[in-house]
């Protein structure tokens, strides 16, 4: 759900192409592992095909620019001020929200990172009684054990987030560098 919410951020920039949304997402979560571009595409497909993106013509060597419909719009705004918590967040997720947003909009990013913390800070507390019940078989004490510690980590990293985001202004426009297509030639030197 990450790459394609972030995505949808990216596109509040303005309209773009495949291979340039794949160099922004990507550097604007510099945490993960590498984002396929293959997977880009395909997931620019899905959006179009859920009306969330469209056509925005081409750029001057006719690759297809993408931007967001008004429904794309509403739901990468909702992703950027609505903190993702059904239930214990993802990592990944988690960083991808407030990071992308941060580059976007730091005062939604703060405000994220602030809705998250209050979340780990509260499940904190009830993972801590759960885990001092004697009667916990090990596994599960150890899964409590396990979760605590994610929860400080969380706590200690939104803190970070949030102390750093009151201090500067973390926008960041699209990048002017272009990225480059297709494979070096044989006997290319960088």
């Amino acid at each position: 759900m990450s790459v394609r919410s972030g995505l949808l951020a990216v596109l509040t920039l303005g309209p773009a192409y495949g291979l340039q949304l794949h160099a922004e997402f990507t550097g604007r979560a510099p945490h993960r592992g590498p984002v396929n571009v293959g997977q880009v595409y395909g997931t620019l497909e899905r959006l179009s095909k859920q009306n969330l993106v469209e056509p925005a013509g081409t750029t001057d060597d006719g690759l297809p620019m993408h931007r967001l419909t008004e429904a794309g719009r509403d739901e990468a705004a909702c992703w950027m001020h609505e903190p993702l918590l059904e239930s214990l967040p993802e990592w990944t997720e988690m960083l991808d929200q407030v990071l992308v947003t941060s580059s976007i909009d730091s005062p939604a990013a703060e405000g994220l990172a602030e809705s998250f913390r209050r979340w780990w800070e509260a499940d904190l507390a009830g993972t801590r009684v759960a885990a001092s019940a004697d009667t916990l078989p090990v596994d599960a004490r150890l899964a409590l054990v396990a979760r605590e510690a994610q929860g400080v980590a969380a706590i200690a990293w939104l803190g970070a987030a949030i102390a750093t985001l009151s201090d500067y202004d973390a926008f960041r426009g699209p990048s002017e560098v272009r990225p480059r297509r297709g494979r070096k030639r044989a006997g290319y030197l960088a």
